[in-house]
């Protein structure tokens, strides 16, 4: 049997997700023939090309006057220009022209749209040329690819004003999905017309088909942003060929889809699997007859929702996961890894890795070690089960990496790598000589003293992201975080003297979290800032979900739940009532404009109650906490 994977939009532009790379690799290991598509790629280097420009004016011409914002308008005056720039600019942040660069960085050759308008937030403290200070040594290349950036989204805005408001290069008409108990948003959205952006996804999803003649096709949906690409996808292939079989897996399934009991589902996809794929689809392709024949029951099916009659069963026969150690390589085979854009969106020399540059995507170790913090969903499997290959066996599947795609840039997506596992994979590295640079998430724990850190760096790391979450101790404790500020300080600090660049994911609004909480917050993380401890973070609101020890044990955490409504379709987030009676968003609004300038060197000598507008007038400031943490 043939096998495609897909992704579906919207996942990243610089890199593909690597859901498909390890399914395919998998299949292929086990004798599977096993292909592979990125169809979010497809579908922007489709819609943003002179085609895509064109049909887009096609589009603006079908609209009212009155239904053309100023940003079409100024579009459509400025159309050639946006026709003559449109390849130059994509190829330019593909790495195939760079000497388009040039013409870029000088802001005479893009058009500029009111995404341009961003620059001027740019200060130069010293009062001279706001650019210049602003990319300081970055270079024409890096200005280049920052003015290409905001010109691709002044693009996007048009074609979301004009053709899609859902349109997003990630999260893509997410409000369809997330925590949505009904199917009927989704359901209707499935029944409209196909707008351009539907039926370009429709044609590139056919031409899939015809390259690969498939008989099973896997769709892989990580985040509530890919489910509605994901059914046009799966949609497109049942009005194509019904006999098909489609399966839908993927992060979002295994979080917001776990009480399925939608059949309208089954209108597109034949099959619905939970967590790691391995078994799952061994035993499906067990199941489905080569030549019609039925080779294995559907009760022996693992971790599956297929449709009965006029409602939903879910099948596990409860056979064991494939061990990590062997799930095999992953592959990039079949991946326009050329094509990819490398965009800069932010300045941050540790915040752009996210979009900046290819990266091949690996696992250090499946599931958390730690696997207890309370606003996480350690309930899941992809946290609870944790598994673990050698040194040997993660540098074997490295170097095959490198010898496919002859790119040596590695980002771990583990949710926490363990501290013991990168030791051992550094030493390994070091022992075969092998030289890499690599990234990814840890928690900042007291196993990472310099001389690690030391090591790590040593092996290839650039750059650490790990959860200081509300920088409180007695929220951390609350959370079972297993960390303080002042050892968080401390281990940051270790990776900074190393050369790593460090990130911190922060949090606010966590149960019993007060104002001060707030403010002693923010000022940690300015102290953590002014002592070059992190040099990136990013400040996300709190969301109580059914998986999470918060979620199951809401009396612990002095909340109570407001009531879900009735659900068949996706189940995550719920609502919480909390005694504080704090406003939080006002306060994220502040705690994200700080960090803002914190992330470019500004701001750090004011004093952090300013960014609050006078919301917090009575609160104290913790004085030197970090300064003090250090030197102990």
């Amino acid at each position: 049997m043939r096998v495609l994977s897909v992704i579906p939009p919207m996942t990243q532009l610089n890199t593909p997700y690597p859901s498909t790379a390890y399914l395919t690799g998998f299949l292929r290991s086990r004798g599977i023939a096993a292909v592979q598509e990125d169809l979010a790629l497809g579908l922007v280097l489709r819609l943003f090309s002179r085609d895509g420009l064109l049909a887009i004016r096609e589009c603006i011409a079908a609209l009212s006057k009155q239904r053309r914002t100023q940003r079409v308008q100024a579009f459509e005056r400025a159309f050639d220009r946006y026709l003559a720039t449109i390849g130059p600019a994509v190829a330019f942040l593909q790495g195939r022209d760079p000497s388009i660069g040039h013409r870029i960085s000088g802001r005479n050759f893009l058009p500029e749209g009111p995404r341009f308008d961003a620059l001027d937030a740019y200060v130069d403290p010293e009062g001279g040329d706001t650019l210049a200070w602003a990319f300081g040594a970055l270079g024409v290349q890096d200005r280049a690819r920052h003015f290409a950036t905001l010109y691709l989204n002044d693009v996007a805005d048009v074609l979301r004003d004009a053709v899609d408001p859902r349109f997003e290069f990630v999260r893509y008409a997410e409000s369809l999905a997330q925590s949505q108990a009904s199917f009927d948003p989704l359901a209707r959205a499935l029944a409209a017309p196909l707008n351009l952006v539907d039926s370009t996804l429709r044609e590139l999803t056919l031409a899939a088909l015809a390259r690969h003649a498939p008989q099973l096709v896997l769709v892989s949906v990580p985040f509530p942003g890919n489910v509605y690409g994901a059914f046009r996808i799966a949609q497109a292939i049942k009005l194509h060929d019904p006999s098909i079989v489609t399966v839908l897996g993927g992060g979002f399934v295994n979080t917001e889809l776990r009480e399925l009991s939608e059949p309208r589902v089954f209108d597109y996809f034949d099959y619905v699997s939970l967590d790691d794929g391995e078994r799952p689809l061994l035993a499906l392709l067990e199941h489905l007859a080569e030549e019609g024949q039925m080779r294995r029951p559907q009760d022996k099916l693992v971790r599956t929702f297929v449709r009965t009659g006029d409602g939903v069963r879910y099948i596990d026969a409860g056979e064991p996961d494939i061990p990590f150690a062997e799930v095999g390589t992953p592959t990039w085979d079949g991946l326009p890894l050329d094509r990819y854009l490398s965009l800069l969106d932010m300045l941050n020399p540790m915040h752009r890795l996210w979009s900046d540059a290819r990266w091949n995507k690996l696992t250090v170790a499946h599931g958390c070690y730690w696997k207890k913090c309370s606003f996480c969903d350690v309930s899941l499997d992809y946290i609870s089960r944790y598994d673990t290959a050698t040194a040997e066996i993660l540098v074997d599947r490295i170097e095959a990496v490198i010898e496919e795609t002859g790119q040596t840039g590695f980002h771990f997506v583990d949710e926490a790598a363990p501290p013991k596992a990168l030791k051992a994979l550094a030493a390994e590295l070091k022992r075969r000589n092998r030289a890499i640079s690599w990234w990814g998430n840890i928690r900042f724990e007291k196993s990472f003293t310099p001389e690690l850190c030391a090591e790590l760096a040593d092996s290839g790391c650039i750059a650490v992201s790990g959860g200081l979450e509300v920088a409180s101790d007695r929220l951390l404790k609350l959370m079972q975080k297993g960390v303080s500020v002042e050892q968080v300080a401390r281990v940051t600090h270790a990776f900074t003297d190393a050369g790593i660049l460090v990130h911190a994911y922060l949090m606010y609004g966590f149960p019993t979290q007060t104002v001060q909480d707030t403010v002693d917050a923010l000022e940690y993380v300015r102290q953590l800032f002014a002592a070059n401890c992190i040099q990136s973070g990013f400040f996300h609101r709190f969301a109580c979900t059914v998986h999470s020890p918060v979620g199951q044990h809401p009396e612990r955490y002095g909340i109570r739940l407001k009531p879900l409504p009735a659900t068949s379709f996706a189940k995550n987030d719920v609502g919480f009532i909390e005694p504080t009676g704090v406003d939080h968003v006002a306060l994220g609004v502040a705690l994200n404009k700080a960090l803002y300038n914190y992330m470019h060197g500004l701001g750090l000598d004011q004093d952090v109650r300013s960014w609050f507008a006078g919301r917090v007038p009575r609160t104290t400031v913790p004085r030197h906490f970090i300064e003090r943490a250090l030197r102990a």
